[in-house]
This record gives structure tokens, C-alpha cells and sequence, in this order.
């Protein structure tokens, strides 16, 4: 009576494409279960999809090949271009203050990885694509093993006689070596280097206190008589510093006015200005003192109010070419885009998502959101023809083939970097024609889990198919020795050189450790472990020049050794 359930739902040897659907299905499902769980501190999330994967593909579950190379190809399509957008504003942004001295480190520890990976080649006799796959899971860098396995289909398609090892068994032996070690680094040099979250948190800060500090606003009443009777444009460009005032009230009155910057200041007007705290400091004892009055904030004529930039005829233009104040008689007091404050400089230009904090009367703030938009029913709505283009993009681009003298194809930068760089261009410049960069959290983040489970589904179900003879064969424990060279000796160099030569904050230097082996179980590990956010900033930081990296190097091993 239930044989259909049966064939439906237990494993086959040549699956049809409802087979093969469940199969994705189950792993899914089971993995995002089972990666719930807290194992002590540690879960392991959307990871753990690769292993019930494993589990699935050993006992029989398969995938049919096209269905297989499609599921495994977008879901890395999908992750990395989640991926880009989510960190893209904060990638390029970062590279002023700490990133970049981030950035040599963890690229170092890339490439000194290749260095241990190229050595084991020339030591062991192991063909370059299983040290690769080994290198991969060791890792845990899934988009290199995807350009891996994307060279190898390059070369085969140009020399169809040589045969390939499938780097996927490598990666599949030693993947919970890689989250294991980065985790098990973490905790031991927590102990050994006696840390105390706590001290690290308040250093940490205290080398903040002049950097990346929010935008406040303060009031303040003009004293100082040197002043009296200068414009504001006049007193700003002698002050040298970004500051935007907002409201301007004369002494002895209750009406409050946004100021033009032709406006003379008299003896005791009061001011809102909005800025970096010191500025605003400085700026209020060269003028006269810090305020009390009520006043300045009252909403009875003047109001404040939060519009997002949704209509496609302001995006691209500058606050200038807007022109709000002189047209509408309405003041941009701040913008915030992807989390960041940013003064409304006059050639600021707008993306689309941002987020205008304005103040003026209501009949102008009720104008101006016609002009901009201000739809947030429109901003929870994905945009598909923004989405789909973009990756769209990001495939072309991972398809150009790029000529490189003595190697024997044309080099790709394949689905796992072409979708990534596509997307942190597209979040750094607001978008390409119709193509934007503003795709809410909740999207970015079901994308990007979506993506890495369809990927680890396909690989874990693939990988499982002889997994047991595969580990027999291949003498697993001795690839696990390897992968264990790959994943200790560059983790263990980069703790050292980090922490004692480049004296990194060791909050901040976890963070590079789980983004340098692109680990998100072991960012979560540390987050918790910790009880520190730091680490997820300096994860962000160095995540995409790191996956960029670990692409080439795992293409290039298999292109010049092969």
C-alpha cells in the first residue's frame, strides 16, 4: 500500500528528479536539525548540512549529475553574492582604519596555506587535485573547492583524455578537521596566552575612542563676540571641520528655524549642530558654550522625520543636485546606509535603501517624500530584476576567460569570485544602471544560508557515495595528517605573528582566524565563547579578499600542477 512512499523516500540507485529532490530535501532539513543542537558552546549551524550529507550519500541517497552540478553550482552562486553584499559597504570602508594590516595578515596566511599545500605535493607524490580538495576541507573554504572543480572541467574540456581525482573526496575527509582545529586554536590559544575577554574588550574600546565614533548632535548658545555677525558659511570653513546645523533659535524667541548658511549669528542664538562628538566640542567652546534651552527642540514648527530613498529618478544624484534646502526649505541632517552614519555632505550621492533624516515643516517633509520615495513596503519587497541581474553579472564575469603565458587553459575567476567581486562593486557604488545593492537583512541572509545549503547538500550527498571505501583507499588517516599540516601550521604562525608582532587585539584577531579559514561555525563558536561581538567586524572585514584569494590559489595549484 505505501510502496510509492517507499521508492519516494528511501535511497535508489538511479534516482528520478523527485529523487533526487527529496534527497537535497532530507539532507537540508536534517542537517539545519542537527545543527541546531549545542554541542557545549558550539553549534554548528548551516554546516552541518555537509555532514548528514555524507551521511545521507553513504547509505545510498544520490543525486541525478545534472540536477547535482546545478544545485551545487547556484547555491555557491547565491552564498557568495550574499555574501558580497552583506560586507561589501563595511570591506571598503574598513581598509582607512585597521583593514588593511587585517587584510596582509589573513592574505598571508592564505598563501603561506598554498605554500604547506604545494610542499606536501612535491613530498607525498598525492596528485595536486586531492591536495587541493584536502586544502579545501582543511579550510573549511567551500568556494575554493567550487573553483577547483570548475578548473578541472576547463581542462577536461580542452584535454579530454586526462583524467582527474574528484577533489571533493579530499574535501569531504578532512572538512570536520578544519571547524574542529579553528575552534580547538581558539580555545587553546585563549589559555596558553592567558586572556581575559573582559581586559581585551576595555583595550579594545579605548583604541576606538578616535575612530569610527557616531554622529551625535548637541546644543549649544553663541557667546563668544567675534562671531556676532559672520555667516555660518563664513564660521565652518574657518572651523575646518564636517559639521551640519540643523535648528537655529535667536535669544528671547520660541521660533525655531532650520538656517540657510547666508544666515548671520547674533549675540546668544542657540544652535543644534550634528557631528563626531570632538568636533562638536571644539566647535562649541570656540563659539561659546554648551545649551540647556528647550526650545530648539520643539516639533511645533519645525519637524523631524527618517525617509528612505526608493524612487529610481533620485538615485545616483548628489544631495546637491537635489538641492532640498533652497527648494523645499528642508535640511538633511544625516544619512544611514548599511549601518553606517554618514554626514550629508553636499556631494553625497544617494543609493537606493538609504535612509534621509530630514527636518523642516510637515508640508515639506510630505513634499520631499514623493520626490524620494520613502516606500518601506517597497524596501521589504525583493527586487528580482535588481537581484537576478546582478548575478546575472557575476556569472559573465566569473566566465571571461583571462590568458595567462605557460599555463595551458585560460584562467576563470569561475561562479565562486565573479558573483563576489560583481557584489562588492555593487554595494561599494549603490548599483549598476537598474541593478542596486540594497537587499534587506532578512533577504541577504536567507540568500546566503539558502545558497551554502543547496552547495552542501549536492557535495556532502556526492562525497558520501563511497565515502567509507574512499577513506579506506585513500589511507584517510594519512589525509587527515596532511589536511592537519594545512589547517595548524599557517592558524598557529598567524596567532603568533598577530598577536606579538602586529599586536592585534586578540577579540579582533579570532575574527581574522574564522574569516582566513572562512569558518562560520567557528565564528559562532567564538562569539559565544567570548561573549564579544568584535570578532564578527574583522571576520567581515577579511572575508572577501580571503575567499578571493583562496579561489586563486586553488586554481592555479591545479592549472600549473596538473
Amino acid at each position: 500500500m505505501f510502496d510509492w512512499l517507499k521508492v519516494l523516500l528511501l535511497p535508489i540507485e538511479n534516482p528520478t528528479v523527485t529523487n533526487s529532490i527529496v534527497a537535497i530535501m532530507l539532507a537540508i532539513s536534517t542537517g539545519i536539525f542537527f545543527g541546531r543542537l549545542k554541542l557545549g558552546k558550539i553549534t554548528f549551524g548551516v554546516s552541518a548540512v555537509m555532514f548528514t550529507g555524507l551521511i545521507l550519500g553513504h547509505f545510498g541517497y544520490r543525486i541525478q549529475p545534472g540536477i547535482l552540478d546545478f544545485i551545487r553550482d547556484f547555491g555557491l552562486i547565491l552564498f557568495v553574492y550574499g555574501i558580497g553584499l552583506q560586507v561589501g559597504p563595511s570591506f571598503f570602508s574598513s581598509f582607512k582604519n585597521d583593514g588593511l594590516k587585517f587584510n596582509i595578515l589573513a592574505v598571508s596566511t592564505v598563501l603561506f596555506g598554498g605554500l604547506v599545500t604545494l610542499i606536501l605535493f612535491k613530498v607525498t607524490g598525492l596528485k595536486i587535485e586531492d591536495l587541493v580538495g584536502i586544502m579545501s576541507g582543511s579550510v573549511t573554504n567551500t568556494p575554493g573547492l567550487g573553483a577547483a572543480k570548475n578548473t578541472i572541467e576547463e581542462i577536461k574540456n580542452s584535454f579530454p583524455e586526462k583524467t582527474f581525482d574528484d577533489p571533493t573526496i579530499g574535501y569531504a575527509i578532512t572538512y570536520p578537521l578544519g571547524v574542529f582545529g579553528i575552534i580547538g586554536t581558539i580555545i587553546l590559544s585563549k589559555i596558553l596566552l592567558k586572556i581575559d575577554p573582559d581586559e581585551e574588550m576595555k583595550k579594545f574600546r579605548k583604541s576606538k575612542i578616535d575612530s569610527e565614533l557616531p554622529l551625535v548632535h548637541k546644543k549649544m548658545r553663541v557667546t563668544n563676540p567675534e562671531f556676532f555677525g559672520k555667516t555660518l558659511h563664513q564660521i565652518l570653513k574657518e572651523f575646518g571641520r564636517e559639521i551640519v546645523i540643523s535648528r537655529l533659535k535667536h535669544s528671547g524667541s520660541v521660533v525655531v528655524k532650520s538656517p540657510t548658511l547666508d544666515h548671520e549669528l547674533r549675540d546668544r542664538d542657540v544652535l543644534m549642530i550634528v557631528g563626531l562628538e570632538k568636533d562638536l566640542d571644539e566647535f562649541i567652546s570656540s563659539l561659546g558654550r554648551e545649551s540647556k534651552d528647550l526650545f530648539i527642540e520643539s516639533d511645533t514648527d519645525i519637524h523631524k522625520k527618517n525617509i528612505f530613498v526608493t524612487k529610481s529618478s533620485v538615485l545616483h544624484k548628489t544631495l546637491s543636485q537635489l538641492d532640498l534646502f533652497n527648494t523645499y526649505d528642508l535640511k538633511v541632517t544625516r544619512v544611514f546606509r548599511a549601518g553606517r552614519e554618514i554626514l550629508p555632505r553636499p556631494s553625497l550621492e544617494l543609493f537606493y535603501g538609504d535612509k534621509l533624516r530630514v527636518i523642516g515643516s510637515k508640508e515639506a517633509i510630505e513634499e520631499v517624500e514623493i520626490i524620494i520615495g520613502n516606500s518601506e513596503k517597497k524596501l521589504l519587497e525583493p527586487d528580482f530584476l535588481s537581484l537576478f541581474g546582478g548575478l546575472l553579472l557575476g556569472v559573465i564575469l566569473g566566465s571571461i576567460p583571462i590568458m595567462i603565458p605557460s599555463l595551458p587553459v585560460p584562467i576563470k575567476l569561475g561562479f565562486a569570485a565573479g558573483p563576489l567581486i560583481v557584489a562588492l562593486l555593487i554595494s561599494r557604488y549603490g548599483g549598476i544602471s537598474f541593478i542596486h545593492s540594497y537587499i534587506n537583512n532578512g533577504a541577504i541572509y536567507f540568500m546566503k544560508d539558502f545558497g551554502i545549503c543547496l552547495f552542501f547538500a549536492a557535495v556532502g550527498i556526492h562525497a558520501g557515495d563511497g565515502f567509507y571505501e574512499n577513506f579506506v583507499k585513500y589511507n584517510g588517516w594519512n589525509w587527515l595528517l596532511f589536511g592537519s599540516a594545512i589547517t595548524f601550521i599557517p592558524l598557529i604562525t598567524m596567532v603568533i605573528v598577530g598577536r606579538f608582532i602586529m599586536k592585534i587585539n586578540y577579540l579582533q584577531l579570532v575574527g581574522i582566524m574564522s574569516g582566513s579559514y572562512t569558518d562560520p561555525a567557528a565564528l559562532s563558536f567564538s562569539t559565544n565563547y567570548l561573549d564579544s561581538d568584535i570578532p564578527i567586524q574583522s571576520y567581515a572585514q577579511v572575508y572577501p579578499l580571503v575567499t578571493i584569494f583562496r579561489i586563486f590559489v586553488a586554481s592555479l595549484l591545479i592549472l600549473i600542477f596538473s
